[in-house]
C-alpha cells in the first residue's frame, strides 16, 4: 500500500492551492475530490487577481490541469469516509467511498462548509439572484431593488449597513423576526422598508429572482438581494482526530495551519465554519501547505 506525505482532503481553493505548493516541494500527495465545493453553484468569482469573472468551475480546471504538471501529486475522485490514526506508526488510515484505504503522514482538512437557508426556496435562486457575500457579488447587484433576507438582529444589522453601499433601494424580510424599535427606526431613517411578515414564497424565472410573497398576501417586487444562511462542517473529521475548538466552534491553530493534534493542517473555510473569498482560502492553503512542507523537512533532516 502507497504511503503518502500528505493528503489533501478538499478540492476547493484552499486545498487545490495547498497541493500545488506541496507538489512544487517535491512532496508525494493526493487531493480528494468528491466536487461538492460550495462555490459550484455561483455564476462568477470575483475578487480574485487576474481571474475575475471565472466561473468557479472553470477556476478548478484550470488548478487541477496545473496540479497534473507535478509527478509527485495524484487526484482522488472519491469521497473520504473514515480517518483513522494509526498511533503505533504515527500515520493516519484514509478510506474512501470506494473501499480503498490510504495511507499518509499529514493530512490537510480543506472540505469547507455548507449553507443551510432560513427558507428551502432559496436555493433556487442562490448564485444567480440570491447571494450572501457582498464582496462577491454586490457590484453586480448595484443600484439594483434588492431584498435583505435575515432572520437574527446582529445578521441584519451588518448585512444591511454593508449593502447599503451598493444599492440605497433595499427592503429588510425578517421572515417573522420582530426588530427592536431603534433598528427599524434607522432603517427608515435611509428609507429601508422593513416587513417582519413570515415569507410564503420566492418568485422568479430560471434563477432570477422577481418578487417575494408575504403570509399577510403582499407580494413584494424585488430583483435580488442577500442573505445571511448559517453554515455546518460537512464532517466531523476535526472532532475524530481529537483537534481542539475555540468556544465560538472554531479550530483551534497556530496562525499557520497547524492544528492542536500533530499531524493535522485546516485551510480555507474549515477552520471557522464561516464565508470566505476565493482569494482568501487560497492564501490559506498556501500557507498551511508551507507549514506541512517545513514540519516534514524538519522530521526527516
Amino acid at each position: 500500500m502507497e504511503k503518502y506525505d500528505c493528503i489533501v482532503i478538499g478540492a476547493g481553493p484552499a486545498g487545490l492551492s495547498a497541493t500545488l505548493t506541496l507538489g512544487r516541494a517535491r512532496r508525494k500527495v493526493t487531493i480528494f475530490d468528491n466536487g461538492t465545493n460550495r462555490n459550484r453553484v455561483t455564476q462568477e468569482s470575483h475578487g480574485f487577481l487576474t481571474r475575475e469573472g471565472i466561473k468557479p468551475q472553470e477556476f478548478k480546471n484550470i488548478a487541477m490541469k496545473e496540479l497534473k504538471s507535478y509527478p509527485s501529486v495524484s487526484i482522488s475522485n472519491e469521497t473520504v469516509i473514515e480517518v483513522n490514526k494509526d498511533d503505533q506508526n504515527d500515520l493516519f488510515l484514509i478510506k474512501s467511498s470506494n473501499n480503498k484505504t490510504y495511507i499518509t503522514e499529514k493530512i490537510l482538512l480543506a472540505t469547507g462548509i455548507q449553507e443551510e437557508f432560513p427558507l428551502t426556496q432559496i436555493r433556487q435562486y442562490y448564485g444567480k439572484s440570491l447571494f450572501s457575500c457582498p464582496y462577491c457579488d454586490g457590484w453586480e447587484l448595484r443600484d439594483k431593488p434588492l431584498a435583505i433576507i435575515a432572520e437574527n438582529d446582529e445578521h441584519i444589522i451588518h448585512m444591511t449597513k454593508l449593502v447599503f453601499n451598493w444599492s440605497k433601494d433595499l427592503i429588510v424580510f425578517t421572515n417573522g423576526h420582530q426588530l427592536f424599535n431603534k433598528v427599524r427606526n434607522d432603517f427608515e431613517s435611509k428609507k429601508i422598508k422593513v416587513y417582519t411578515d413570515v415569507i410564503e414564497d420566492l418568485h422568479g424565472d430560471n434563477g432570477n429572482l422577481e418578487s417575494i410573497e408575504l403570509e399577510s398576501g403582499d407580494n413584494i417586487l424585488r430583483s435580488g438581494g442577500f442573505v445571511v444562511p448559517s453554515f455546518y462542517r460537512p464532517n466531523k473529521f476535526a472532532e475524530q482526530l481529537n483537534c481542539q475548538f475555540d468556544k465560538n466552534g472554531g479550530i483551534i491553530t497556530d496562525g499557520a495551519g497547524r492544528t492542536t493534534a500533530n499531524g493535522i493542517y485546516i485551510a480555507g473555510e474549515t477552520e471557522k465554519a464561516e464565508s470566505s473569498s476565493l482569494i482568501i482560502a487560497s492564501a490559506d492553503g498556501n500557507k498551511a501547505a508551507s507549514s506541512i512542507n517545513m514540519d516534514i523537512t524538519l522530521d526527516r533532516f
